[in-house]
């Protein structure tokens, strides 16, 4: 098949508002391809392509050769080269890039070269991801959705779980299942206004520390042990501590979900920037943990000794997790289903210095990558991650800086990076160095500008505190935030997981809309 197909196929996906629309388009798309086309059309139409390291900056997609005039392209010839340019390393290993950037985009149409460099820069915004294509590839198949979900859940591929599900169909799918050694998506949490809102949607729950650290998958095969990210990502060779701790449980095997975190000598947790930092540092990590030391704290158990507990409720994996860690190395945690006793213990840990609770049903499974009800995140304010979609010139001692933030929700709930609904702006919140660098980042998305704003790529995720919502006939979903200042950038969050309108909606029917 021409790429052709597939660029014409997202421009569809992009333009039509219905899930199950978009479920048919992209079904009828992958029933059309031959059997050998279907992994590489699933990572590209699913952005998992833009997840290989090939890199290729955004500056490098801004010079391109002249697109052709016919198409020619073949998928199977795209993913190829992508494969090429994500092994490419050396001496030479930049103009190797280059070359072979220009050579596949030298061959690609207008319409094949928007696509590509979609794909690439990570903004396709189709609303096709994961979630969407799963389902996608379940309709072309024709085998159950919540075999293919559990499958991505547990092998983390698209395009593997794809090439499974049409080639071998559910008994291929039932093949994928939780291994030590490989990262499992990790469970996410929704949003609730306050505790006492929290448990009436959950019912009985435990109430947990929610600590301002970084999400830890960490998966141990007797003394071999691996630590990954939020994103699957491994990073094990930097975080020296949190293999120790791992090493030093009584088991044989275990997948564990936690946080790492820097503290202060009193216990109480540095800034996230500091716990940011120190992670992604690829300097000696025996210099780094004498300067700044992480703790590793776990909340979660996934698999022991050869038992996989994913599927047990969580009040089970809570037991498992007490009999194999210890409480030093556990988030603290209370039972209940009383407001008033839940209200106490979100007071004390606020007063810790952490940034809230996670209220979670005793009775849930792990739901791995999806944003359920089983776990509820409670702040002391209003918070949501938004997208940065423009940025205006500030003036004054913040001219030639990029200061007012033009910040945006995702408009549906189902994963995906989009389209955008603009909430409001704010230049709040921002410290000289955070200005300098946020000014950096939006230059290097930039896609277009006018005299006072410059449009960026919908990639950077922001944390935005605000006081309340108000109703506003100026945005398109009707609401405004009040008094909305930044938090912090999480680096950490790719723009699919930022909040959705619903969300917005929910907080102000709970309450939180203003005049």
């Amino acid at each position: 098949m021409l790429l052709r197909h597939l660029a014409r196929t997202s421009r569809d996906v992009a333009a039509e508002p219905a899930r199950t629309a978009k479920i048919t388009l992209l079904a009828e798309c992958l029933r059309a391809l031959a059997p050998e086309e279907v992994p590489a059309a699933v990572a590209l139409l699913s952005g998992e392509s833009q997840r290989l390291r090939i890199g290729v900056g955004p500056a490098a997609l801004r010079e391109l050769p002249a697109a052709a005039a016919e198409p020619t392209l073949g998928v199977l010839e795209t993913e190829r080269t992508l494969l090429r340019l994500a092994a490419v390393q050396g001496p030479g290993s930049r103009a190797e890039r280059r070359r072979l950037l220009d050579g596949l985009f030298g061959r690609a149409t207008d319409e094949e070269q928007d696509f590509l460099r979609a794909v690439l820069a990570g903004e396709l915004r189709q609303g096709a991801l994961d979630a969407v294509m799963a389902d996608a590839v379940a309709r072309a198949a024709g085998v159950p959705g919540a075999a293919v979900r559990r499958a991505l859940m547990f092998r983390g591929s698209a395009r593997a779980v794809a090439e499974a599900a049409l080639g071998g169909g559910v008994p291929a799918l039932a093949a994928f299942r939780l291994e030590v050694g490989r990262p499992v998506r990790p469970m996410l949490a929704a949003s609730a206004p306050d505790v006492a809102a929290a448990l009436e949607r959950t019912g009985p729950a435990a109430l947990e520390w929610k600590l301002d650290g970084i999400r830890i998958q960490v998966h141990r095969d007797g003394d071999e042990v691996a630590v990954f990210t939020r994103g699957l990502d491994d990073i094990t060779g930097r975080l020296p501590e949190v293999v120790e701790a791992a090493r030093s449980l009584p088991v044989r095997s275990a997948v564990l979900d936690g946080e790492a975190i820097a503290l202060a000598p009193d216990g109480r947790p540095r800034p996230f920037q500091v716990t940011a930092a120190r992670t992604a540092s690829r300097q000696d990590p025996t210099r780094l943990r004498a300067e700044v030391p992480l703790h590793a704290f776990f909340f979660d158990l996934l698999h022991r000794d050869g038992e996989d507990l994913v599927d047990r409720p969580a009040h089970h994996r809570w037991s498992a997790l007490a009999g194999a860690v210890p409480a030093a190395l556990r988030v603290p945690a209370v039972e209940t289903d009383e407001p008033a006793a839940a209200e106490a213990f979100f007071r004390q840990v606020l007063a810790r210095g952490h940034e809230g609770v996670l209220v979670k049903d005793r009775d849930a499974p792990y739901a791995a990558g999806r944003r359920g009800a089983g776990w509820i995140k409670v702040k002391p304010h209003h918070t949501l991650d938004l997208v940065v979609l423009a940025a205006e010139w500030g003036s004054g001692r913040r001219r030639g800086f990029l200061s007012n933030l033009h910040l945006g929700a995702r408009a549906g709930d189902a994963p995906g990076p989009g389209p955008w609904v603009m909430l409001g702006k704010t230049f709040k919140g921002l410290t000289d160095e955070l200005l300098a660098w946020q000014t950096g980042q939006l230059l290097a998305r930039e896609v277009e500008r006018d005299s006072y704003t410059v449009r960026v790529r919908p990639e950077l995720v922001v944390e935005i505190a605000f006081d309340g919502l108000q109703r506003s006939s100026r945005y398109p979903a009707g609401l405004a935030l009040r008094f909305a200042r930044v938090v912090r950038y999480r680096e950490d969050k790719p723009a699919a997981e930022a909040d959705t309108v619903a969300t917005v909606r929910a907080i102000a029917e709970a309450g939180g809309l203003g005049g």
